[in-house]
């Protein structure tokens, strides 16, 4: 196992670069980071709208959301494989694929972790915002998402580290991520798949630590910061 990590650790970070396509750990991190940047406002969107006082918007953002739940994020990223292409009419890389479909699946579960922080707001400060004149979409963004994004900030963060992990399924449609990395070092080697593919479950229990142990630092400092520790 030492033997694969010595001859491979670049393949494992960054793929096949700078003699090919960056790939990778480095891969698997930059597709996590876009999905997530880009899935958050629209999560944001859809819990507004699932929270509002419009019946037919959260009727039509509740079909959204339920449906994509509702799927497995493999299909998903099937039929963005298949679909994208043929509304756009222009062929689309295995990459943004995988992005479109993280962003799609990341937004509706995000969705749904801040529409319980929006519910967890008492009713009395919305009502005391209006009173004073604001309107429904300034007392949302000024009053109820500062303290609702800040009471669901672990579920956030963990959704994150999962966004990290179903990037592994970027493999079915040839994105070169970590897991990628690791089936062509198998193919390689041929006779070593149990060595191989348990270094890659290390580096994702290891990224996953780090980051989760980041994150939780990072929470711990807001807090301390507003004086709640």
């Amino acid at each position: 196992m030492l033997e694969i990590i010595q001859d491979y650790w670049l393949t494992f970070l960054i793929g096949q670069y700078p003699n090919g396509p960056l790939g990778g750990l480095a891969m698997t991190l930059i597709v996590a980071v876009l999905s997530i940047l880009m899935s958050f406002p629209i999560a944001i969107g859809l819990a507004v709208a699932r929270s509002s006082t419009w019946r037919w918007l959260r009727l039509a953002s509740a079909c959204v959301v339920n449906f994509v739940r509702g799927i497995p994020l493999l299909m998903l990223i099937f039929w963005c494989y298949f679909v994208i292409p043929i509304m756009t009419g222009y062929a689309v890389s295995g990459f943004w694929t995988l992005v479109c479909a993280l962003t799609i699946y990341e937004a509706s579960y995000l969705s749904e972790v801040i529409r319980a922080g929006i519910a967890s707001i008492p009713k009395g400060q919305t009502e005391a915002a209006r009173s004073l004149g604001g309107s429904y979409m300034l007392t949302v963004r000024s009053v109820v998402l500062p303290q609702a994004l800040f009471n669901v900030l672990p579920g956030i963060t963990s959704q994150f580290i999962s966004t990290i992990k179903e990037t592994s399924l970027g493999y079915v449609i040839a994105v070169n991520e970590l897991t990628f990395a690791a089936n062509q070092i198998n193919n390689q080697l041929l006779t070593q798949p149990l060595q191989v593919f348990t270094i890659l479950a290390v580096i994702y229990f290891l990224l996953c630590f780090l980051l989760s142990r980041g994150l939780s630092a990072i929470e711990t400092s807001i807090r301390r910061k507003r004086g709640l520790l």
